[in-house]
């Protein structure tokens, strides 16, 4: 007998500018023998899509859409897809959407928190962004290669053959100040294991708790110590946890997408947390693109943790704090982020 396909199918979400890759990455979906059966929603714009021929050999069903922009069009339209595809729910366990180089990844996210019928049916699971090492620094300055990265819970940097070792850290350490929490991985050709880009549960709020103690190390999170110093001396370079130093970007724009990290010990007020939460995302909204945190509300034994998509915020009760020490750690990825405005207002809702 085989297994019972688990309720709600995981969906992935694949970005990148382009020629980052994508197509090769789909095609290999679509070819390999992977034993994953694997639904690819394309949207065709302006790229090669996906070979006519591959698509009557391979055993995935492709609902291709040839409509122009999917960013413009794509609740009305992905939703009426997903519809469909659910028809035939029997005939594949995970969903691929492919967005084309020029969107920004968010709206096509927030398709599965808004719609309920689509929410009922499907869970994303994450969002994976392609990088060309070799050409995105053309494109680095612009807003789509900028929220592609910031968006993602698995950066592939594909093309590593075209660029040197050096070249390819520096380019790491960039992608990795936008955004300090996607799990990143090195490829040539698109080849990667098809485990590291399925079921990587981005978007799991457990998941969320599991890297609660390394997935501010990169952000610049700071340990605020009882005497009131900071315990991560980033300005000289080293630091006392186990993540490499942060270089100073050569330049910074105000436009530049930025990770920050804050860590604060203590229990918040939750009405005041909601207020200030509240009144950052009508003003920054939109230029917040993911958040994710844990946080210790006063008169709760439990921990608390959140994610978010721009404005849509995403919560629930989690472990319990037992002997832990209670704290806050939460991390905002976005354009315009200014660090000491955010940890000063996260400060103000402590009990």
């Amino acid at each position: 007998m085989p297994t019972p396909a688990p309720d709600r199918v995981p969906v992935t979400v694949l970005t990148g500018f382009l020629g980052a890759g994508k197509t090769t990455l789909l095609n290999r979906i679509l070819t390999a023998h992977h034993g994953k059966r694997i639904a690819v929603i394309e949207n065709e714009f302006g790229e090669v899509g996906v070979d006519q021929d591959l698509v009557i050999s391979s055993e995935e069903e492709i609902f291709e859409m040839n409509n122009g922009c999917l960013c413009c069009t794509v609740r009305g339209d992905l939703i009426r897809i997903l519809g469909n595809l659910m028809k035939r729910r029997d005939k594949f366990d995970y969903i691929l959407v492919e967005t084309t180089g020029m969107a920004d990844p968010g709206p096509v996210a927030q398709t599965f928190f808004m719609d309920d019928e689509v929410k009922a049916k499907t869970r994303i699971d994450g969002i994976v962004t392609l990088v060309d090492a070799k050409h995105v620094l053309l494109h680095w300055d612009s807003r789509e290669v900028q929220e592609q990265i910031a968006f993602a819970d698995v950066i592939l940097l594909n093309k590593t053959d075209l660029v040197t070792p050096a070249e390819l850290d520096a380019l790491e350490r960039r992608v990795r100040t936008m955004n300090a929490v996607a799990t990143v991985y090195r490829t040539t050709n698109a080849e990667v294991d098809l485990d590291r880009v399925l079921d990587v549960n981005g978007f799991n709020l457990d998941r969320v708790l599991d890297h609660e103690p390394d997935f501010l190390k990169a952000a610049g999170g700071h340990d605020h110590h009882e005497d009131g110093h900071e315990h991560c001396d980033h300005d000289h370079g080293h630091c006392e946890h186990d993540h490499a130093p942060v270089p100073a970007p050569d330049h910074v724009h105000d436009e530049s997408v930025t990770s920050v990290g804050i860590t604060v010990p203590g229990d918040v007020n939750p009405k005041k947390l909601n207020r200030w939460m509240s009144e950052l995302l009508q003003a920054k909204g939109a230029d917040i693109f993911r958040m994710k945190g844990v946080l210790s509300v006063r008169g709760d034994d439990k921990r608390f943790v959140f994610q978010g998509v721009h404005m849509l915020f995403d919560g629930k009760p989690g472990r319990p704090w037992g002997k832990d020490p209670r704290t806050n750690k939460l991390v905002f990825i976005g354009r315009n982020l200014d660090r000491e405005a955010l940890t000063a207002g996260f400060e103000a809702c402590l009990a």
